[in-house]
Order: C-alpha cells, then structure tokens, then sequence
C-alpha cells in the first residue's frame, strides 16, 4: 500500500506542476529562475541518494561485496544514459539553422 500511495504523489505532484506551469506561463520573471532550481533540485537527487546510502550501515558493510560488476554496471547505466541523451539532443532539440 505504501508504493501504490508513493506513486500517487509524484502523479499528484506532477499534475499540479502541469497545471502551475499552464497558469504561470505569461510570467517572464519565473521563467528566468526556473532553470537555476530545475538544476539545483535534479542535483540535490543524486545527492540525497549517496546520503541515505552512506548512512546505511547495511550498505556500507556489504560494500566490498558488491564487487567490480557492480560498479561496471553503474558505469555502463551511466555512459548508456549519456549516449541517449546525445541522441534525443542532436535529433529533436538541435536548431537547424
């Protein structure tokens, strides 16, 4: 039950971010910040994760158990998602002037 109510939140959450975007759009003043905290709070993300990891003591213990595939495989998620991003920049975001 807690998963099916975590799910609904971020629904919620991005509904009212939709929605908030649609009401606010003719502001030019919040567009110029809105950059800034998008970054700032997609690098607060990564960081809050290493965080609660790090504060693991379960996690801590085991981690010379997780061993090098462990770690290939974050590289490989990590390179993998770099090259999609390339891929959706150069094909449907990149001016063609």
């Amino acid at each position: 039950m807690g998963e099916l109510r975590a799910m609904n939140t971020v629904i919620v959450a991005l509904i009212l971010g939709g929605l908030t975007g649609f009401l606010v759009k003719q502001r030019k003043a919040i567009h110029k910040h809105l950059d800034r905290i998008t970054f700032y709070s997609v690098l607060a993300l990564p960081f809050f994760l290493g965080f609660s990891a790090g504060a693991n003591d379960v996690i801590v213990k085991n981690l010379h158990s997780l061993g090098f595939k462990a770690f290939l495989l974050s590289i490989a998620a990590v390179l993998g998602s770099v090259s999609a991003s390339w891929v959706v920049y150069k094909f449907f975001f990149k001016s063609t002037e």
